[in-house]
Protein backbone atom coordinates (compact mmCIF):
# COMPACT_ATOMS: atom_id res chain seq x y z
CA UNK A 1 0.00 0.00 0.00
CA UNK A 2 1.50 3.28 -1.10
CA UNK A 3 1.09 6.15 1.30
CA UNK A 4 1.85 9.81 0.75
CA UNK A 5 2.08 12.44 3.45
CA UNK A 6 2.47 16.17 2.93
CA UNK A 7 4.35 18.36 5.36
CA UNK A 8 5.16 22.03 5.49
CA UNK A 9 4.11 25.35 6.95
CA UNK A 10 0.45 26.09 7.29
CA UNK A 11 0.97 29.84 7.13
CA UNK A 12 3.19 31.74 4.73
CA UNK A 13 3.59 35.48 4.31
CA UNK A 14 3.01 37.14 0.95
CA UNK A 15 6.09 37.30 -1.29
CA UNK A 16 7.73 34.42 0.55
CA UNK A 17 8.50 30.97 -0.84
CA UNK A 18 6.27 28.07 0.03
CA UNK A 19 7.98 24.70 0.33
CA UNK A 20 6.07 21.49 0.87
CA UNK A 21 7.45 17.99 1.12
CA UNK A 22 5.75 14.72 0.29
CA UNK A 23 7.07 11.62 2.03
CA UNK A 24 6.26 8.41 0.21
CA UNK A 25 6.12 4.98 1.80
CA UNK A 26 5.26 1.60 0.35
CA UNK A 27 6.76 2.45 -3.01
CA UNK A 28 9.78 4.15 -4.51
CA UNK A 29 9.63 7.49 -6.32
CA UNK A 30 12.15 6.07 -8.80
CA UNK A 31 9.98 3.13 -9.83
CA UNK A 32 9.73 3.19 -13.59
CA UNK A 33 6.59 4.61 -15.20
CA UNK A 34 5.23 6.29 -12.11
CA UNK A 35 5.06 10.04 -11.76
CA UNK A 36 4.65 12.19 -8.71
CA UNK A 37 2.70 15.37 -8.64
CA UNK A 38 1.21 18.25 -6.73
CA UNK A 39 -2.38 19.39 -6.95
CA UNK A 40 -4.05 22.18 -5.04
CA UNK A 41 -7.61 23.17 -4.33
CA UNK A 42 -8.33 26.76 -3.38
CA UNK A 43 -11.42 27.34 -1.25
CA UNK A 44 -14.58 27.03 -3.30
CA UNK A 45 -12.68 26.09 -6.46
CA UNK A 46 -11.69 22.97 -8.33
CA UNK A 47 -8.45 21.04 -8.42
CA UNK A 48 -5.47 22.67 -10.09
CA UNK A 49 -2.38 20.81 -11.17
CA UNK A 50 0.86 22.45 -10.13
CA UNK A 51 3.41 20.08 -11.59
CA UNK A 52 4.60 16.53 -11.98
CA UNK A 53 7.98 14.84 -11.69
CA UNK A 54 8.76 11.59 -13.46
CA UNK A 55 10.50 8.56 -12.00
CA UNK A 56 13.73 9.75 -13.64
CA UNK A 57 13.48 13.33 -12.50
CA UNK A 58 11.91 15.11 -15.47
CA UNK A 59 9.45 17.83 -14.56
CA UNK A 60 6.27 19.19 -16.07
CA UNK A 61 4.62 22.37 -14.84
CA UNK A 62 1.30 24.07 -15.28
CA UNK A 63 2.12 27.16 -17.35
CA UNK A 64 0.01 29.35 -15.08
CA UNK A 65 2.46 28.78 -12.22
CA UNK A 66 5.55 27.55 -14.04
CA UNK A 67 7.56 30.73 -13.55
CA UNK A 68 7.16 30.40 -9.77
CA UNK A 69 7.16 26.62 -9.34
CA UNK A 70 9.77 23.93 -9.07
CA UNK A 71 9.67 20.33 -7.93
CA UNK A 72 12.70 18.64 -6.44
CA UNK A 73 13.32 15.25 -4.90
CA UNK A 74 15.50 13.44 -2.40
CA UNK A 75 15.65 9.84 -3.48
CA UNK A 76 17.56 8.81 -0.36
CA UNK A 77 14.55 9.85 1.71
CA UNK A 78 11.94 8.90 -0.90
CA UNK A 79 10.58 12.43 -0.82
CA UNK A 80 9.69 15.04 -3.38
CA UNK A 81 9.03 18.70 -2.73
CA UNK A 82 7.11 21.61 -4.17
CA UNK A 83 8.59 25.09 -4.11
CA UNK A 84 6.38 28.06 -4.97
CA UNK A 85 7.95 31.50 -4.93
CA UNK A 86 6.43 34.95 -4.50
CA UNK A 87 3.21 33.61 -3.00
CA UNK A 88 0.07 35.71 -2.76
CA UNK A 89 -3.24 35.12 -0.98
CA UNK A 90 -4.45 33.50 -4.21
CA UNK A 91 -2.05 30.64 -3.48
CA UNK A 92 -3.98 29.74 -0.34
CA UNK A 93 -5.30 26.23 -0.85
CA UNK A 94 -5.21 22.65 0.27
CA UNK A 95 -2.16 21.08 -1.37
CA UNK A 96 -2.08 17.37 -2.15
CA UNK A 97 0.73 15.19 -3.39
CA UNK A 98 -0.27 12.33 -5.66
CA UNK A 99 1.11 9.35 -7.50
CA UNK A 100 0.35 9.74 -11.17
CA UNK A 101 -0.13 6.71 -13.35
CA UNK A 102 -0.35 8.52 -16.65
CA UNK A 103 2.58 10.29 -18.26
CA UNK A 104 1.98 13.99 -18.91
CA UNK A 105 1.23 14.34 -22.59
CA UNK A 106 2.05 17.53 -24.45
CA UNK A 107 2.09 21.13 -23.36
CA UNK A 108 -1.53 20.97 -22.19
CA UNK A 109 -1.03 17.90 -20.01
CA UNK A 110 -2.56 19.62 -16.99
CA UNK A 111 -5.87 20.11 -18.81
CA UNK A 112 -6.23 16.41 -19.52
CA UNK A 113 -6.16 15.74 -15.78
CA UNK A 114 -3.69 12.85 -15.59
CA UNK A 115 -4.90 9.83 -13.67
CA UNK A 116 -3.58 9.25 -10.17
CA UNK A 117 -4.11 6.34 -7.84
CA UNK A 118 -2.73 7.43 -4.47
CA UNK A 119 -2.82 10.79 -2.76
CA UNK A 120 -2.02 12.39 0.54
CA UNK A 121 -4.72 13.77 2.78
CA UNK A 122 -3.59 17.26 1.94
CA UNK A 123 -2.19 20.17 3.86
CA UNK A 124 -3.85 23.55 4.25
CA UNK A 125 -1.68 26.49 3.28
CA UNK A 126 -2.76 30.03 4.02
CA UNK A 127 -0.94 33.03 2.62
CA UNK A 128 -1.47 35.99 4.86
CA UNK A 129 0.50 38.71 6.55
Amino acid sequence: QVQLRESGPGLVKPSQTLSLTCTVSGGSITTIYYYWGWIRQPPGKGLEWMGVMSYDGNTYYNPSVASRTSISRDTSKNQFSLHLTSVTPDDSAVYHCVRVTQAPDGSNWYISNPKFDYWGEGTQVTVSS
